[in-house]
Order: C-alpha cells, then sequence, then structure tokens
C-alpha cells in the first residue's frame, strides 16, 4: 500500500463508493443512499428538533435550518451553528443529523445544523451569505432557542470548515454576532492549491487533488479563477492576511489528506496572530476516515471534539 494507513482503516476502503465530484447528482444520491439507513434508527430521545426556514441575505431565497435542543436544559446554554461537509457540492441536513444529535446530547447545547445553498448551482457568495444568516437568525433568536450569546460558536467539517471559517471573518469584518468558538474539521482553506500535501496527494482515498480542483471550480464559478489573484479571503480563508482578532479555534488535519498542511499552517498563523488554537494531526488517516466509528483513531477523533468544544463554549459540567 502506498500510504501506511491504519490497520483499523484498511478494510473499509474496499467498500467505498467513488467519490467522483464531476456528477454532482449522482454524488448526492450515493450519500443520501448512504445516511437514510442510519437515520432511520437513531435515538433522538431526549432532545427538541425542529426545522424551520430563515430569512436569506437580501435578494436570496430563505434558508433551511434544523434547531437540536436539549429537552432538560434548564436556563440558557451555549449554541454551535453547524455546517456539514461536502465540497460544496453535496451535504444537507440528514448527512448531518447523527452528528448534530450526539453533539446536542454529549454537550447540552443547542445546534444549529444549515442547509446552505450547493454549488455549482449556486458559487461563492450564495453558500456563504447563507451560513451568515444562519449565524444573524440564531443570535436574533437566542432568547427563543435557549442560547447564551457569550458562548455562541461555529463549526464545520471540510468544506463546511471553509464556511465556518469565513463566516467567522465576515462576522469580524461586518461587526456580525460574536462568536466564541471556532472549530474546523479537516478544512478546505486555500484555492490556490500549492502545498506540498496537496501536490503529493493525487491518489489518496475520497479526497484527492482531482476532486479539490472540481470543488474549488463548482464554487468559485464564473466569478473568480481557482488560483487568480482576485479571489477574496471570504472565499479561501487562507487568503486573509489578518487573522488576528478571530475567535479561539480547534483545528483538526489527517496524515493522508491533501488538505492536511493548509490546515496547519492557518492553525500556526491563527497562534501568531494571537489567536488561541488547538491542532490534533491524527496518523495514518485520510479524509473521511472517520466515519470508520469503532477505530481506535475516530474514536481519540470524537473524544478530543467534544472534549475541545466542551472547553470553548465553556460548557457547564454535566
Amino acid at each position: 500500500m502506498k500510504y501506511n494507513i491504519d490497520p483499523e482503516l484498511r478494510p473499509i476502503l474496499d467498500l467505498l463508493p467513488p467519490f467522483d465530484l464531476k456528477e454532482p447528482q449522482t454524488m448526492r444520491a450515493t450519500m443520501d443512499a448512504m445516511v437514510a439507513p442510519g437515520n432511520a434508527e437513531l435515538d433522538t430521545s431526549g432532545i427538541t428538533i425542529t426545522d424551520h426556514r430563515i430569512e436569506g441575505a437580501a435578494g436570496d431565497p430563505e434558508v433551511a435550518v434544523r434547531v437540536y435542543q436539549p429537552a432538560n436544559a434548564s436556563g440558557a446554554v451555549p449554541g454551535l451553528i453547524y455546517l456539514h461537509g461536502g465540497g460544496f457540492v453535496f451535504g444537507n441536513l440528514e448527512s448531518e443529523h447523527a452528528t448534530c444529535v450526539a453533539l446536542c446530547r454529549n454537550l447540552g447545547i443547542v445546534v444549529v445544523s444549515v442547509d446552505y445553498r450547493l454549488s455549482p448551482e449556486t458559487a461563492f457568495p450564495g453558500p456563504l451569505e447563507d451560513c451568515y444568516a444562519a449565524l444573524g437568525w440564531t443570535h436574533a433568536q437566542r432568547d427563543s432557542l435557549g442560547i447564551d450569546p457569550r458562548r455562541l460558536g461555529i463549526m464545520g467539517q471540510s468544506a463546511g470548515a471553509c464556511l465556518a471559517a469565513a463566516t467567522a471573518l465576515a462576522a469580524r469584518e461586518r461587526g456580525g454576532p460574536a462568536l466564541c468558538y471556532q472549530f474546523l474539521s479537516i478544512p478546505v482553506l486555500d484555492d490556490r492549491l500549492d502545498t506540498p500535501s496537496m501536490r503529493d496527494f493525487t491518489d489518496t482515498p475520497i479526497w484527492h487533488r482531482a476532486n479539490a480542483e472540481q470543488s474549488w471550480d463548482y464554487y468559485l464559478g464564473s466569478n473568480y479563477q481557482r488560483g487568480a489573484e482576485n479571489v477574496p479571503a471570504l472565499a479561501a480563508p487562507a487568503r486573509e492576511p489578518n487573522l488576528a482578532g478571530l475567535p479561539p479555534a480547534c483545528i483538526t488535519a489527517m496524515e493522508f489528506d491533501p488538505l492536511r498542511d493548509e490546515s496547519l499552517i492557518y492553525a500556526q498563523r491563527l497562534l501568531a496572530a494571537g489567536v488561541s488554537t488547538e491542532i490534533h494531526c491524527y496518523p495514518g488517516t485520510f479524509h473521511g476516515s472517520s466515519m470508520v466509528v469503532d477505530a481506535a483513531l475516530s474514536k481519540r477523533g470524537v473524544a478530543d471534539m467534544f472534549a475541545a468544544l466542551a472547553r470553548g463554549l465553556c460548557v457547564d459540567p454535566q
């Protein structure tokens, strides 16, 4: 095997469907079929789950969000805006349903999952504006949702982590609702695709350079060209020259992921800018390898996630 992938993760490699972003509709149908059985059997007891349609940015359509609230909460609790992954191309409220249930139950927090518009149908800045609208709505509805506005964070995975980082930047620039924390899991951050891991990992499982190129082309659309000088930092947060004043962060990376180095570089730059930042890079892993939930590395990643979010959101001890 070309990559020294952890032995517990190797068996899934033969079972994975092709992850080819050239056919978005096929990819979406594949992912929907993968998550449906688990969602059907999911225990949601003790959690109040409601769906809402909220106002988007001026001229944009409404945005669907799903709210998870601990049924036994007494008083205001931390809140977390959650942005799903999927290369900007696939993913929805259902794809992260189990994760949001786990976050709500294990941390006793309110989770607001955002069904932002997907590319290529909607290019930047549409998806970002959906996420920013969700942040504004969550803050405005803090009392009815039972959220302590001083403990409102944001979290995303992969492309969702790009949108989370960009939403934090937008909140800083626009004087929007304050975020106390950002959790960026295996984040997409840089359209220039010029790190060693992005250059070297052309055939890694699930995510590789070709998918990264296609993903950015879809997301940037006809307004910007991947790698061009005029790509804005709100599209590709790694381009932001000034990271000072952003909320504390936790950033995770996988060893055999082309996104690895841009994640670690962004984390180091946050630290250099005076932003408290926690970094985890897991050996023998690849992008999406956490779907092997029983592997020791996956369990460690989940435990690290809960612990970091508990610290970042100042979760009261249960």
